[in-house]
């Protein structure tokens, strides 16, 4: 089993990276969380790996950080969902908030996701539960945001868009103004 890679990046194409490690070069397919972190080519890079048997080859996936890991192997064990719709999930959805949705129960997030529909959506949310790292619990600003963050992907704002007008809100923001607040915020860009 391969469980961790560190050699020189030297090939970049999303979602698959090439790592030389004294000579070989292993191919990887990476969640886009991990790909947008990656240093330029020809810099150092490690990543924890997920080494895939299957009848037609050999497939290596590559992580930044062993919750990302965690989580995928988590996705794996769910009926129904192989590794393309895992790494979909986590280029969709940070671990945090993967977290998140499953504690909440969110189906709406979820079916956001490319290549998940209703139904497996809800076995995500049944069989992940309790699996996933606990989410804090949501405090009243917390269930704010919450509120605001859903309201935008209510109006066809996409999930990357709709978080990074949440973190520019003040913590302590009504849902009422956070939404005004990042409609103004989302109309500027």
């Amino acid at each position: 089993m391969i469980g961790r890679l560190s050699g020189i990046l030297v090939e970049k194409s999303p979602p698959q990276v090439v790592v030389d490690v004294q000579g070989v070069g292993y191919e990887l397919d990476v969640p886009m969380s991990t790909f947008f972190n990656l240093p330029a080519n020809g810099d150092r890079v490690v990543l924890l790996t997920h080494f895939v048997v299957r009848e037609d080859g050999h497939f290596l996936y590559g992580f930044a950080t062993e919750g990302e890991r965690l989580a995928f192997r988590q996705l794996l064990k769910v009926s129904g969902v192989g590794p393309r719709l895992a790494l979909a999930v986590l280029s969709g959805l940070s671990v945090n908030d993967l977290t998140q949705v499953i504690a909440r129960q969110e189906v709406g997030r979820l079916t956001k996701v490319p290549g998940i529909g209703t139904k497996t959506a809800e076995r995500l949310l049944l069989e992940l539960k309790g699996k996933l790292p606990d989410a804090p619990v949501a405090a009243a600003p917390e269930a704010a945001q919450g509120d605001i963050l859903n309201a935008l992907l209510a109006l066809g704002y996409n999930d990357r868009e709709a978080a990074a007008a949440l973190k520019q809100l003040p913590a302590d923001v009504s849902t009422a103004e956070g939404i005004r607040q990042a409609l103004r915020l989302l109309s500027r860009v």
